[in-house]
């Protein structure tokens, strides 16, 4: 699918002729809280490269993998709610990191290798042995 460049915002005519859809189809899209196209003053719907991209994986969905409008909605929820829990991931590894370098100055190498295991288990990097009736 050819998807336009740059920054702007495309008519939804343009966008169903782009991917060989009605534009009524886009509409339905918006009406299920798929798609929020903003709008110009003239209330216009006015697409933007997200929008696009988000089309993009509903329609990959619905034509080639056969999902419902109802399991595209929660299929993108989940990716979203994904997407949110890796950025908290990534500034929490970004803290540790940070934490770990101010202090490693301060640290015996054991000492350091010590509070990196406990890092790992904690985000599960390295699982925690689980104790079994065989450890009690």
């Amino acid at each position: 699918m050819a998807r336009p460049k740059g920054k702007g915002a495309y008519m939804i005519s343009a966008i169903a002729e782009m991917y060989g859809i009605h534009p009524q189809t886009l509409r339905l899209y918006e009406r299920e809280g798929l798609l929020l196209p903003s709008r110009s003053d003239g209330n216009t719907r006015l697409f933007t490269d997200e929008d696009i991209e988000r089309l993009e994986v509903i329609l990959q969905l619905t034509r080639e993998l056969g999902v419902n409008l109802a399991g595209v909605e929660i299929i993108l929820n989940m990716r979203e709610k994904m997407a949110a829990m890796q950025r908290q991931f990534e500034q929490f590894v970004t803290a540790m990191n940070q934490e770990l370098s101010q202090q490693r100055g301060q640290m015996q190498p054991e000492e350091a290798t010590q509070m990196l295991m406990r890092v790992a288990i904690i985000d599960e990097l390295i699982p925690a042995k689980r104790a079994t009736k065989k450890d009690l």
